[in-house]
């Protein structure tokens, strides 16, 4: 009768071994709930790992849970899908050592994400004003420099796309 080792399956398991023992909670595995944020944006792991600066490789393995990702890159999930760090690990399998050192809180927009959304609402404020020519004036010439100064410094193709949207926009005030 041949003997059974390694980790493969039909492996005997570890007297002592379980998820509890090595830290984890258990509820659903952190790398499908990132494949799934991922996902819901129209992203592919080459995306996504250009956003983090890590290879598709280690993306692919986090989402397939061959790998824990590190709390550096758990903040760094977090900021690229607009959660806190404990928001986007809560009832995953994520190991609850590594949890704990997560930081409160992380950037969650860019900038870009961030003068686009001032942007709106000033556009937003414009459109309650009845008449008011003097004013559109001066919020058109004050975000001209700024959207075409984004327009140069935007390095995501998405928000490239989002700035020359509201340069269009804009020229239709």
């Amino acid at each position: 009768m041949a003997s059974r080792s390694g980790s493969g399956a039909g492996a005997p398991r570890r007297a002592g071994i379980t998820p509890d023992s090595l830290g984890r909670e258990p509820g659903e595995p952190l790398g499908r709930r990132v494949a799934a944020l991922r996902n819901e944006r129209g992203w592919t792991q080459q995306d996504l790992a250009d956003r983090l600066a890590v290879s598709r490789a280690a993306v692919s393995h986090m989402e397939a849970g061959m790998s824990d990702p590190s709390e550096r890159t758990v903040a760094l999930l977090a900021g690229v899908f607009h959660l806190e760090p404990h928001d986007l690990v809560a009832d995953t399998n994520y190991p609850s050592a590594k949890a704990e050192r997560l930081p409160v809180t992380v950037a969650r927009y860019t900038e870009v994400e961030h003068q686009l959304a001032r942007f709106d609402a000033d556009l937003e404020w414009l459109a309650w004003l009845d008449g008011g020519q003097a004013a559109r004036r001066r919020v058109i010439d004050r975000w001209r420099p700024v959207l075409q100064r984004l327009s140069t410094e935007a390095h995501d193709p998405a928000e490239r796309e989002l700035v020359a949207e509201a340069r269009r926009r804009l020229s239709d005030c």
